[in-house]
């Protein structure tokens, strides 16, 4: 796992140093899949259920599942990218929200505090913590910083399947769910809105948006539960 999240984390960087107005996600997409495969994995989204691409690529208003297309970015835009990998079966997945050129203090706030919130999460991944702790911190900061955050879509324990049990909110009450235990690896990934929680899918079948328009953040580690804490799993190879 640590092999699949380091590929997939590569790939989100490799799409991050490109993101600048002008460039099209169809072209962050290519260059996604092709640092993926050049790796020796494959990608984990093309073709799940049916998705068309490696990465998705959700701007401004959309949460997730957007999908790459043609439309060059515009400076002020941000974008939000979700991208995996397979390696030997197993699964990596992150995700980060980039600005495209200079944006608005209102985005730059919004991804700073959604960061925050994941960092938050991951925080509580400890042996003898309960599930729901990574949940309540998660919407504790996000909440404090005046955002609201999306109920609808959730993290996820990930491993040999890119969405296995349990499901991880980004609200919850501290202190409930069932207790960590080490070994356990989960998909933590905080969507959050500018404005109102309420999400809706558009007609393409995929795409999320935010209800009234407003701009959505969406970061994302694979984390593993260890005897010495939390271990991000989605971080580059120094080698």
């Amino acid at each position: 796992m640590r092999a699949a999240g380091g590929v997939a984390a590569r790939a989100l960087r490799l799409v991050g140093d490109a993101v600048r107005p002008g460039i099209t996600t169809e072209r962050l997409d290519r260059i996604a899949e092709d640092a993926i495969r050049s790796a020796g994995a494959a990608p984990a989204f093309k073709g799940y259920h049916g998705f068309p691409a490696t990465i998705c690529a959700s701007l401004n208003e959309a949460v997730v599942h957007g999908i790459p297309d043609t439309v060059p970015l515009k400076e002020g835009d941000i974008l939000s990218v979700d991208v995996g990998a397979i390696v030997d079966g197993y699964y990596g997945d992150c995700a980060a929200t980039f600005p495209v050129g200079k944006v608005s203090a209102e985005a730059a706030t919004l991804m700073d505090v959604t960061r925050l919130s994941l960092e938050a999460g991951i925080e509580r991944c400890r042996v003898g913590m309960r599930l729901y702790d990574i949940s309540a911190a998660v919407q504790q900061v996000a909440e404090a910083a005046g955002f609201s955050v999306v109920r609808e879509y959730v993290g996820h324990g990930i491993g040999r399947s890119m969405h296995e049990e349990p499901q991880i909110p980004n609200v919850g009450q501290a202190g409930t769910g069932p207790t960590l235990s080490e070994g356990m690896v989960f998909a933590i990934e905080p969507m959050v809105n500018a404005g109102k929680a309420a999400v809706r899918a558009l007609d393409d079948g995929w795409t999320v948006v935010t209800e009234d328009g407003a701009l959505s953040a969406h970061y994302e580690h694979t984390v593993a539960i260890t005897a010495d804490g939390p271990a991000i799993l989605t971080v580059e190879d120094d080698g």
